[in-house]
């Protein structure tokens, strides 16, 4: 196994073991298992293992792997989600989706598709979706969430 290998390996036994949110606490992490690694390296690795970010219970997020048929499935999801997003605003525990219309459902299915642990569920219009997050503290984790899946 070279050393790319190990270091990729490396990179899973991480992130399965602990929580990592971000680039910098995964290249620290690696550092710490003897890795001597840049930021872009860290960067690719992270690009080319299809790693994603998901909501922790403690409103932050942490790396996940996901499995081939898993990204196939995500990157439709995430077409959709994108290609049919209005805006987003929130109130109290709830935010509200606009969509194109008639794709309510669409999105509200890849929402739900999205398995963020802090929304309980999701209810559909023709053109509105309302998620209601666990707690209100959580909001702000969740719409960044949504941002960074549209900028992806």
């Amino acid at each position: 196994m070279g050393m790319k290998e190990q270091r990729q390996s490396k990179i899973l036994s991480l992130i399965q073991k602990s929580e990592i949110e971000t680039q910098e606490d995964l290249a620290e992490a690696l550092k710490n298992e003897g890795f001597n690694i840049t930021q872009a390296t860290v960067s690719r690795d992270i690009r080319e293992l299809k790693l994603t970010k998901v909501a922790t219970k403690a409103g932050g997020q942490k790396y996940v792997a996901l499995s081939n048929v898993e990204q196939q499935v995500s990157e439709k999801v995430i077409r959709v989600f994108k290609d049919a997003f209005v805006s987003i605003d929130y109130a109290g525990n709830t935010i509200v989706i606009r969509t194109l219309v008639g794709m309510g459902n669409a999105v509200a299915a890849a929402v739900d598709a999205f398995n963020m642990e802090e929304i309980i569920g999701t209810l559909a219009g023709d053109d509105t979706i309302f998620c209601v997050v666990k707690h209100e503290d959580h909001i702000k984790a969740v719409i960044d969430q949504f941002k960074e899946i549209l900028n992806s």
